[in-house]
């Protein structure tokens, strides 16, 4: 079957594959996106994605920490050009709403937009006003709030251009080498983009796609039928080493994993974690 150029483009922005193999990966698959990496992958020409694909837009990500640290957010807005984006209207739009979310708990996008701002406004109303303010679409495209149970601290990170941003949550006594440690562990996590804290974490539907991508990989590299399953767990073994961030190797001390970094303070855990990019897909 015939495929679109813009096809073949995407297929090749989410696995960095040649022009051409992406073409011929979509025309096998007949047109479908995720068969096209699963077949691209099983070559053994593609490596797995940490995230789903992106998709074109404009805007910024943005974050709020309580002076407490123990409520914080992480906010995306969009916007049709970064023109938009950089002015002070819209930045005070995501300021307010950012802050405000910090203090009034919201279920999804359509419940934030109804509820009434410290200002008197509805969000949807401001948001309302910025659009015709500037004169484009904006939509406040996801959010996620942490609030703490019990003893720890949530730490953001936004990196430049805010493009990219991180939220984590830390449980266990708040030492004085806490925080700077949140603030690391952030940005290790927008540099090395894990999937899950712990292997324990990981969907299993992904890991039994891993391990059926492994063995054809495998299979098709003419590796004996009796030691297939040794070179799969193997495989599967490196995977969870990529993509889980306690078994990744801590970007600021490579020598060491984030866990052992994480067994330094006493009492100590990351509990989860929250990581956007803007436009990528959830």
């Amino acid at each position: 079957m015939a495929v679109a150029a813009k096809d073949v483009q995407e297929l090749r922005a989410r696995t960095n594959v040649g022009m051409m193999d992406c073409k011929k990966a979509l025309e096998e698959a007949d047109g479908d996106m995720d068969k096209a990496i699963e077949l691209l992958r099983t070559r053994g020409i593609a490596k797995a994605e940490g995230r789903s694909g992106r998709v074109a837009k404009e805007g910024v990500i943005a974050s709020f920490v309580t002076a407490d640290g123990r409520t914080g957010v992480l906010l995306e807005v969009n916007s049709e050009t970064d023109f938009v984006a950089r002015t002070a209207e819209f930045q005070d739009f995501v300021n307010a709403t950012t802050q405000h979310l910090a203090t009034a708990s919201a279920d999804s996008v359509e419940d934030l937009l109804g509820q009434a701002h410290a200002s008197g406004k509805s969000v949807q109303d401001m948001l309302s006003e910025l659009i015709a303010q500037c004169g484009e679409n904006v939509t406040v495209r996801r959010f996620d709030r942490y609030d703490l149970e019990a003893d720890g601290l949530v730490a953001t990170y936004i990196h430049t251009g805010s493009k990219l941003g991180v939220m984590v949550e830390l449980t266990g006594p708040v030492s004085e080498a806490v925080p700077s440690f949140a603030k690391d562990v952030s940005m290790h996590i927008a540099a090395s983009a894990p999937v899950a804290v712990s292997r324990e974490d990981v969907d299993q539907v992904r890991v039994e796609r891993e391990r059926g991508i492994f063995k054809e990989q495998a299979l098709g590299e003419g590796k004996p039928e009796k030691v297939i399953d040794r070179i799969v767990e193997g495989r599967i073994e490196k995977y969870f080493q990529e993509v889980c961030l306690l078994e990744q190797p801590f970007v600021k001390d490579p020598d060491r994993t984030v866990k052992g970094m994480v067994a330094d303070l006493e009492g100590v855990q990351i509990r989860r974690f929250v990581r956007f990019v803007l436009g990528e897909e959830s």
